[in-house]
């Protein structure tokens, strides 16, 4: 055999496999994805950039809403949805709006404390009534805020003043302080009441407060946090994965927005064998595995539709459907492991949508049946509303309960894993960032990319 026909042979198998990749990705996903981000565009205010909690439902701001929505208008700018001085004006509004928002230990007009942010805003800027100030809230805002810092890398004085003042308010932060002389970070405060009585720890959806948490050039938690967050984990077989179990997606899913953890492991998953990445994959396929069984025998629970998360639901209250006593719930952290299961029959788009990069094979198939099923009831100007109920038959409800809003936290894992899903740049532009690979690498993580870049200093 010739070089030159091995050398051929070679370009033919490379044009058939690019052809295989481009017939894989599915137009489907560009109209959603289209859709989740408009709702962003359009019920952000442009004037404040507070991006609201839900819609239409008029409410408070989310702070972890605000970091979806920053994160969102860089993938809006490479889809050609806005123009980057629209995506630069935006960001800019809202970056100077929370830098200039007021900090303090006053229980009211205050936007946060210590560099922290307030759960919800009002449209202000300040404490919505009496809520906590949210550590995992605030690094959501924060992943969305350093992804603008690496995105936005141009020499104009618009995307020079983007970097000064997200490094600005993530130096502001003090962590040590959120420690409240433990081994963990706190999962609030309040000014009236000090730190709540609860801390993060186990896996969940905080792995990515702890690597921002560590990276501080100004306040880190000491390199022993990491130790005390991964000996909490719970490693267990459920559903024939075994796995680190929690029980909603979304803490399987929000960290990995912003970070490409393929290939990549701390000291506790080198025991393991496998990477953060393959564990989500597991713990998307435990979620499809459970649904498919339907073993509390809910409503049109399937191989296709199903999905369980952190979402709305119909209405906290108990009553027989089907010869079965039924305990719905309103908003509630939904979903299965081995340590713990919540199941009202509820189903979230956001479950699977935010899962399409682990397990595309199981999770687009999901949002199309979800789709094709319900129609408009379920899918509307904004793509997937934010959950549904077949079970709940009610004289008003007789062909279950469905949504009237969408929900920030929940929509954007739909458009940003898609973004993964096609390209993975989100992941490239925070692999820029040199906070997260600091933090990363204080965490212990090594191989793959992280051995390939250098650390902030």
């Amino acid at each position: 055999m010739t070089k030159h026909f091995i050398l051929f042979l070679c370009v033919i198998l490379s044009t058939k496999s690019n052809a295989q990749q481009k017939q894989q990705w599915d137009p489907f996903l560009d109209t959603v994805q289209q859709r989740t981000i408009q709702w962003f565009l359009d019920v952000t205010p442009k004037e404040t950039g507070l991006t609201p909690d839900r819609y239409p439902t008029l409410s408070f701001s989310s702070v972890a809403a605000i970091g979806f929505s920053l994160t969102s208008y860089g993938v809006a700018v490479e889809r050609n949805y806005i123009a980057r001085a629209d995506a630069i004006n935006r960001t800019l509004t809202t970056l100077r709006f929370l830098w200039k928002g007021k900090q303090g230990d006053a229980p009211q007009g205050m936007i946060g404390y210590r560099g922290f942010f307030y759960h919800f805003l009002n449209d202000d800027g300040t404490r919505f009534e009496n809520v906590e100030l949210s550590t995992i809230d605030t690094a959501l805002l924060f992943a969305g805020i350093l992804f603008a810092q690496s995105y936005f890398d141009r020499d104009s004085p618009q995307e020079k003043e983007i970097r000064l003042l997200a490094d600005s308010l993530y130096r502001r932060i003090d962590w040590q302080w959120a420690m409240a002389g433990s081994d963990w970070v706190s999962m609030g405060w309040k000014p009236d009441g000090g730190f709540l009585d609860a801390f993060w720890r186990g896996y969940n959806e905080a792995m990515i407060l702890y690597i921002l948490a560590l990276a501080s050039p100004t306040h880190p938690v000491p390199e022993t946090v990491w130790d005390a967050w991964t000996a909490s984990y719970i490693w267990e077989k459920y559903y024939g994965q075994e796995h680190l179990n929690f029980m909603p997606l979304l803490g399987h899913q929000y960290s990995h927005v912003w970070i490409d953890f393929r290939g990549i492991k701390d000291s506790y998953m080198q025991k393991k064998g496998i990477d953060y990445f393959e564990n989500s994959r597991r713990a998307t396929y435990v979620h499809y595995e459970y649904s498919k069984l339907n073993p509390n025998k809910w409503r049109d629970y399937s191989d296709s539709i199903w999905g369980m998360t952190a979402c709305d639901g119909p209405k906290d209250t108990i009553f027989e459907v089907d010869g079965i006593k039924r305990d719905f719930r309103s908003y509630s952290a939904r979903g299965t492991g081995a340590d713990e299961h919540l199941d009202d029959g509820t189903i979230t788009p956001t479950a699977a949508g935010g899962s399409i990069p682990f397990a595309p094979e199981i999770t687009i198939p999901a949002l199309k049946a979800m789709k094709n099923k319900y129609g408009d009831k379920l899918w509307t100007k904004y793509g997937f509303l934010d959950a549904f109920n077949p079970t709940y038959i009610t004289p008003k409800t007789p062909n279950g309960w469905f949504d009237h809003d969408y929900i920030g936290i929940d929509q954007g894992p739909i458009a940003l894993m898609i973004e993964n899903y096609r390209n993975g740049f989100v992941w490239e532009v925070m692999k820029k960032n040199p906070y997260i690979v600091k933090g990363l690498k204080k965490a212990g993580f090594t191989g793959g990319w992280v051995d390939a870049v250098k650390e902030a200093k």
